[in-house]
């Protein structure tokens, strides 16, 4: 078993997943877009992206955000299964952040982009406990206790260890506090925090700016 193999089966409970199929063959290089909570692969930010770095291929795939341990499982079997000839950059918003800095850990990212990044769901969700909530498709479940106290296995308590990372956040988003993040890549990241916005994130095309300067350098 290779070292990336044993650190997949480590970091991912259960049964193995079989990686999502890709609905286009990834290219020399791609950036993958990991959504947020009760969002999905088919969400705005992930349509434009697509529209505004084509042709540069985006992948974004499907995984359930809401448990954790069936996301890593999920996301490490395609970051496992996709063949790139350089590594992908990786742009990951709210709990797609959280998910996208742990698997950092486990595999190459030629860069990692926080957008209002969710790292550390376990204080966050806490609001949340016993309310329904429902997914981008419709299915609805509780935020509990051992949802919640999950998510502590996946957190990154030291990210300064030299996995280029940029953090774009909004300083008005009103479900995060976007210091979190700020205090924990001051040392170690590019950070680009905006005034106003929101959670949604409405600093869109900036981000998109920063990151096609990444793209520009592997076209």
């Amino acid at each position: 078993m290779s070292q990336q193999s044993r650190a997949v089966a480590r970091a991912a409970p259960g049964k193995s997943a079989r990686p999502p199929k890709l609905s286009r063959p990834p290219g020399p290089d791609s950036l993958v877009y990991l959504h947020g909570l009760n969002s999905s692969s088919q969400s705005y930010k992930a349509g434009l992206l697509r529209e505004r770095l084509a042709p540069f291929p985006v992948l974004a795939p499907a995984y359930p955000a809401h448990r954790p341990d069936a996301a890593v499982e999920i996301l490490s079997a395609f970051f496992a299964g996709i063949e790139l000839k350089a590594p992908p950059l990786v742009v990951g918003s709210s709990m797609g952040g959280f998910y996208g800095q742990f698997l950092a850990r486990l595999f190459p990212f030629a860069h990692l982009f926080l957008i209002n990044p969710a790292l550390t769901p376990w204080d966050l969700l806490h609001a949340y406990e016993g309310r329904p909530q429902t997914t981008a498709k419709g299915e609805t479940y509780i935020i509990d206790r051992a949802l919640i106290e999950s998510t502590r296995r996946y957190g990154i308590t030291t990210p300064c260890d030299g996995v280029p990372t940029t953090l774009l956040a909004d300083k008005d988003d009103e479900v995060i506090d976007y210091r979190i993040a700020e205090s924990l890549y001051r040392d170690c990241g590019r950070l680009l925090i905006f005034e106003g916005g929101d959670h949604g994130f409405q600093h869109m095309e900036e981000a998109i700016a920063v990151i096609r300067e990444e793209v520009s350098k592997r076209e």
